[in-house]
């Protein structure tokens, strides 16, 4: 032990020590609320996998904290091939479909893991380098340097479609890609030129890629005449609404929704887990909740601001990004102004892929906060 105390206290004082409490803050919140929208369900599985997950996402943050990033970008080829090779894993007998129907799940034994969910991090990082060897190299916002941009991304997410049809995952994909090219510097009018080639081919994805469910879901939020009984597509989201309503301020108390506890509200230990800490915590609880989310995502920016290079910078608004899209995507869809689509609350939401992938990304803003500045920049000071 007293040969491992020098590099504790060294870790201790590189690392991202206020980053890692808030995400442990979070996550054994999480972990509480987890058990009591589990405790219905009459299994401690939910909370057991979950500890684990956290465990093994500690080593993880660990791990890419004291690994050099340069290192790891410079094994892009390897991450890509990462990246192909488990999404395509998918099509294979290890793949299964979850609930919605989603291919979106890889089975190991008894151990389930999310592809999606993973790649989100080398392709962070493998789009980090890409930007930062275009914009250090090229001219960014040449013609070929934005096609080689929108074609890795355009892959990465028909490879997240074609095999898994999760669609939720895949905006995640380009809401991260949009943060990164703009923290990139891009100028506005590619924006623009992107904003109208979206809407150019929406009617298209509209009408021959999307069902007429998915169709609704989307909607649903919007268009009142949608299920108006709220029996079918709204029945979700509208036991949402009641279990953070009748929470009100202050909460029933653990184990004690109503909502929660009969089974009334749906996927209530993943997607819907924010409803449940608004009924059983209540508003309080739920502004904290974002509160902290906030923190962390300030922390990520922090970062990267304070980074010495592009690549890292990068990789940290990318971080952010994930958590913004996420957080934000989440509580509308608990509070019925977003389309449920089957996306967790980093770090509170039930899902070892999730919670061991949103720590090891935090490990890489902390690995770069880890890194001491070169001279040129010490000199600086």
């Amino acid at each position: 032990m007293k040969k491992l105390k020098p590099y504790i206290k060294d870790f201790t004082k590189r690392a991202d020590m206020p980053l890692l409490i808030l995400c442990l803050v979070c996550s054994v919140f999480g972990l509480v609320v987890i058990a009591s929208a589990s405790e219905s369900l009459g299994s401690a599985r939910y909370l057991i996998v979950q500890i684990a997950s956290l465990f093994i996402g500690l080593g993880l943050f660990v791990l890419f904290t004291v690994v050099d990033i340069d290192i790891i970008t410079d094994k892009w080829a390897v991450l890509i091939v990462f990246e192909v090779v488990l999404t395509l894993l998918l099509l294979t007998p290890l793949g299964y479909a979850d609930d919605t129907g989603n291919r979106a799940w890889l089975r190991f034994g008894f151990v389930g893991v999310q592809p999606a969910e993973v790649i989100k991090i080398p392709f962070i990082i493998v789009l980090a380098k890409q930007i930062s060897y275009l914009k250090g190299y090229k001219n960014l916002n040449s013609v070929m340097s934005v096609g080689q941009m929108l074609l890795h991304c355009a892959f990465v997410i028909g490879l997240i479609v074609v095999t898994s049809k999760d669609m939720g995952s895949a905006i995640v994909f380009l809401f991260i890609f949009i943060i990164m090219l703009f923290a990139a510097g891009l100028r506005f009018y590619w924006f623009v030129i992107g904003l109208a080639g979206a809407a150019a081919v929406t009617p298209f994805i509209w009408t021959h890629v999307l069902n007429e469910r998915y169709r609704q879901r989307i909607l649903a939020p919007y268009d009142m005449t949608i299920d108006p009984k709220g029996f079918d597509i709204r029945w979700q989201s509208n036991q949402s609404k009641i279990a953070l309503a009748s929470g009100q301020l202050t909460g029933t108390g653990l184990f004690n929704g109503r909502q929660t506890q009969s089974g009334a509200l749906p996927a209530k230990q993943t997607d819907f887990i924010f409803s449940v800490i608004g009924e059983e915590l209540g508003m309080i609880a739920c502004v904290i909740v974002m509160l902290l989310l906030l923190a962390i995502i300030a922390r990520c920016i922090y970062v990267g601001v304070k980074s010495h290079n592009t690549m890292s910078m990068l990789i940290c608004f990318g971080v952010a990004g994930w958590m913004i899209f996420q957080t934000f995507e989440n509580i509308g869809m608990c509070i019925g102004i977003a389309p449920v689509i089957g996306l967790t609350l980093p770090f509170f939401s039930y899902g070892g892929s999730s919670l061991f992938s949103v720590f090891a990304a935090m490990g890489v803003v902390s690995g770069i906060k880890y890194r001491p500045k070169p001279e040129r920049f010490r000199s600086l000071r």
